[in-house]
């Protein structure tokens, strides 16, 4: 017994089998993760190292050659980009496709303890080497925005930096969050010169007095018979008012204070950053991936947590998103996927006109959903998302989906128009034409095998797309296989050759009848003007050939996204 004759003997076996596809199908739907494009992206870290006050060549030559020589012993390394800048490195590794990121920051991170020991002492180098596993050319996935109109900049920017940046950087997915704008509160003490000179004190002297009256180091203890106490420094100063008191040394028996000879102001770390929001001044969080993670998935779980955050700070904080990459992403696939739909609906349309037969169109129509949702449980365990590429796939292949379907419905329709019982007829049918329709189906998953053993950012690229529409072509054959020949057995009725014919089957029929004969006369044609014809097929070769060296190339195509960026450089 074939397995058609199987499945028309079996008819609720073969529908729980079916029904099967299409539950794991949905919840695989449901599971799937929604992305641009297939993630294939080159796993990069980028280790950063401080060393205050240091050159560009002191940094070069202490700094990042240690760590560079240590870094080309790890696995996987297709390349390694290092710069060097006033009292800071940066080395950017990128690591090849197929080594997981996880990994490789274990490497990074075991080279650069192997690397400690060659590098500048911590009396010096207080901040050891750092690493991200951050694409340094990818942009950040969402903006947040926090301003106040009755706050300081500087509180404001203090729950930027300790409540959201840290509790973003935990999510999965997020590579760095890095602040824009920020306004970190410090007191800056502006030295006078010529108060200075005139009582013969240098800026090593204020530097002195002020460390040595801002100290928190730990004093000690004092110890008794019967009980002991912890000595606590209580020499921290918070404001500027604190700091103008310091007396910085003596001259002529007199005091010489520290507001005496410079100005100390209530300020921030860097005066020379930034940042504004519909002109007003704000703190910038940008959220930058892993390589590795999906763009809407970070989003997503990045304003779960914005209703928490709103709850935490006060009122006059405004928190808002300023730009979300997901955005584009969401319409892009909602259009591709409004675009399949239009495919099924399209195909149906066509079958039943060339059918012109309800429950004949509902037999092959019933492929497409089966066929369809059950890739989406097969994209599930391979751990693809639903993108561009996956969904492009889908809608290309619906109409392969319905060829093997039509092509059993319309064997079997032949021997029921030719008198036999339609349960004879599905029996027979299915026999004869089982073979052919699985060596359509393997043909067809067979022109997808180069793609599938492409290399490269490419292959990585379109592997999904193949893999996708190879398995929507082999489900659909099995379909073929059960669930049609099954529904052909229940639901064709025997044909009456002298029945007369509805208004919408000779309409069609009578259209059906003038396209043939505009073929004809069209293949009358060109078969008595042979040498024109072959002239006119060489040249259409010749121009297509002229065409694909002209036309413009590229890796995809540009889109429209809404936005537009602007970098100035002064």
């Amino acid at each position: 017994m074939n397995l058609p004759e199987l499945c028309i003997r079996r008819p609720v076996m073969t529908t729980l089998v079916m029904l099967a596809f299409v539950v794991f199908g949905l919840f695989g739907y449901r599971l799937l993760p929604v992305a641009a494009l297939p993630r294939v992206d080159f796993p990069t870290i980028v280790v950063s190292a401080v060393l205050p006050g240091a050159s560009p060549d002191t940094m070069g030559s202490t700094v990042a050659t240690p760590l560079e020589r240590q870094f080309t012993t790890i696995a996987g390394l297709d390349s390694m980009v290092s710069t060097s800048g006033q009292g800071v490195s940066a080395i950017t590794m990128q690591f090849n496709l197929d080594r997981n990121i996880d990994g490789a920051a274990l490497d990074v991170q075991a080279a650069m303890t192997a690397a400690a020991r060659f590098l500048p002492p911590p009396t010096q180098m207080t901040t050891p080497p750092s690493f991200q596993k951050v694409n340094p050319a990818d942009q950040p996935v969402i903006y947040l925005t926090l301003n106040s109109d009755t706050l300081p900049l500087y509180q404001v920017d203090e729950y930027a930096e300790t409540l959201m940046a840290e509790r973003i950087g935990m999510l999965p997915g997020v590579a760095q969050v890095q602040v824009f704008g920020s306004a970190k509160f410090a007191v800056r003490v502006q030295a006078n010169p010529e108060a200075l000179a005139a009582r013969g004190l240098t800026l090593d002297d204020l530097m002195s007095a002020v460390a040595a009256a801002n100290s928190s180091t730990p004093v000690g203890t004092l110890d008794g018979l019967h009980q002991g106490f912890t000595v606590q420094a209580t020499g921290t100063l918070a404001h500027a008012a604190d700091y103008s008191p310091i007396i910085v040394a003596y001259r002529n028996g007199a005091p010489v204070r520290l507001g005496d000879v410079a100005t100390v102001v209530d300020s921030v770390e860097n005066t020379k950053v930034a940042g504004w929001y519909n002109g007003r001044r704000c703190v910038v969080l940008a959220v930058l991936r892993q390589p590795d993670a999906n763009t809407v998935a970070v989003v997503d779980s990045v304003k779960a947590l914005l209703p928490v955050f709103r709850q935490q700070i006060p009122p006059s904080v405004q928190l808002e998103v300023m730009n979300d990459r997901s955005v584009s992403i969401r319409q892009s696939v909602n259009d591709v996927q409004f675009t399949l739909m239009l495919t099924v609906v399209l195909v149906v349309l066509v079958i039943f006109m060339f059918l012109r037969s309800v429950m004949a169109t509902i037999i092959p129509a019933l492929a497409l959903p089966v066929s369809v949702i059950g890739t989406f449980a097969g994209m599930y365990v391979l751990g693809y998302s639903i993108d561009n590429l996956s969904l492009m796939a889908l809608t290309l292949s619906v109409g392969f989906v319905v060829d093997d379907a039509i092509v059993m419905l319309e064997n079997i329709v032949r021997h029921v128009e030719n008198g036999e019982r339609v349960l004879d007829a599905a029996f027979r049918g299915s026999r004869e034409i089982a073979f052919t329709i699985l060596s359509i189906t393997l043909s067809l998953v067979a022109v997808f095998i180069p793609v599938l053993f492409m290399g490269g950012v490419v292959g990585r690229v379109f592997r999904e797309f193949a893999v996708t529409i190879s398995m929507t072509i082999l489900i659909s054959g099995l379909v073929s296989l059960t669930l049609t020949p099954m529904l052909c057995s229940r639901l064709l009725k025997p044909v009456r050759h002298d029945a007369r014919h509805n208004l919408f089957y000779r309409a069609a029929d009578g259209g059906f009848q003038a396209l043939f004969r505009g073929y004809r006369w069209g293949l009358v044609r060109v078969l008595r003007w042979r040498r024109t014809t072959l002239f006119v097929t060489i040249m259409l070769i010749a121009a297509s050939g002229y065409l694909f060296a002209v036309v413009p190339k590229g890796f995809f195509p540009s889109e429209d996204t809404g936005q537009i960026a602007g970098f100035t450089e002064a």
